[in-house]
């Protein structure tokens, strides 16, 4: 048997292409995923700390004060625990470092709960992603944190 050894010539030109195109898909695929993270833990930050703004002011706000304390556990004003959210939000520059945030404030029981929502600029666009991606964070406080978890 005889082997041809004259043009078994083949070019590897588009098996580079094509993995080059793949490398290239998966380092923006890493880089927009790492910067949607930061972005959310940034989020989560500012979430827990308005909750527990929030929770405080809430708890001892000015209604308290011009009506008195109750007697047994302390109750969470909703107007006041957002106009606590709202400073919080204010003072750490929150709406410069996320355009287009919006806070949601829900008291439940004696637990405020706070949700911040924000789009995220994405350094890369990947075709097929969503025009305007969002994050969203929730955080929490309980105003008597020794009544334990129901």
């Amino acid at each position: 048997m005889r082997w041809s050894t004259g043009s078994r010539r083949g070019s590897s030109t588009p098996l580079v292409l094509a993995f080059a195109a793949i490398v290239l898909l998966l380092v923006a695929v890493v880089v927009d995923a790492s910067a949607a993270y930061l972005a959310r833990q940034r989020l989560d930050a500012l979430a827990d700390g308005a909750a527990l703004q929030g929770a405080d002011l809430g708890a001892q706000g000015a209604d308290a004060y011009a009506g008195g304390l109750a007697t047994g556990d302390l109750a969470i004003s909703r107007a006041e625990a957002e106009a606590a959210v709202r400073s919080y939000l204010r003072a750490s520059g929150a709406a410069l470092d996320h355009p287009g945030l919006q806070a949601t404030v829900r008291v439940d029981g004696d637990r405020l709960v706070v949700e911040l929502v924000a789009p995220v600029d994405l350094p890369l666009h990947l075709p097929g992603a969503p025009e305007q991606p969002t994050v969203r964070a929730v955080g929490s406080a309980v105003v008597d944190p020794e009544a334990g978890p129901e």
